[in-house]
């Protein structure tokens, strides 16, 4: 069978798997991050795997928090600088808002994401183990 007899019958049978279900995985090329990862105050104190490339997405959901740090940028490399936006329908010092930073997964190892916070609400301070944030990530 020709190359060319062999490409008609893939583009005539369209790009699905045996089963009909999905079409075939395709590889993706080292520059484009495989995937996204969000985290969020539920991720406090757990173990999250990536691997290298993939992005890392802090929201952590009060303008109280610190900007999300990375314990080894040169593992887990920030992107931008991050920040806090403030929600436009909240009460002022309420901390509505969100503290956010963005991550790459750059080499294998272990990095640790910290955020703190001294308050937990207007004039409210925080309980022990509700001021501090941590996740570690490991890369593969």
């Amino acid at each position: 069978m020709t190359l060319a007899v062999m490409l008609g019958l893939v583009a005539a049978n369209g790009c699905s798997s045996s089963d009909g279900s999905h079409p075939p995985s395709v590889s993706r090329s080292a520059t484009v991050p495989s995937k996204a990862v969000t985290l969020d105050e539920h991720a406090r104190g757990k173990v999250v795997r990536v691997s290298v490339g993939t992005a890392v997405l802090v929201r952590l959901h009060s303008t109280y928090w610190s900007v999300p740090a990375s314990s080894d940028p040169q593992l887990l490399a920030p992107v931008g600088k991050g920040g806090s936006t403030p929600a436009t329908t909240c009460e002022p010092g309420a901390g509505c808002g969100s503290a956010v930073a963005d991550f790459t997964a750059r080499r294998p190892g272990i990095a640790r994401l910290t955020a703190h916070r001294d308050s937990c609400g207007e004039a409210m301070p925080c309980r022990p183990g509700d001021g501090s944030y941590t996740v570690t990530v490991e890369i593969t």
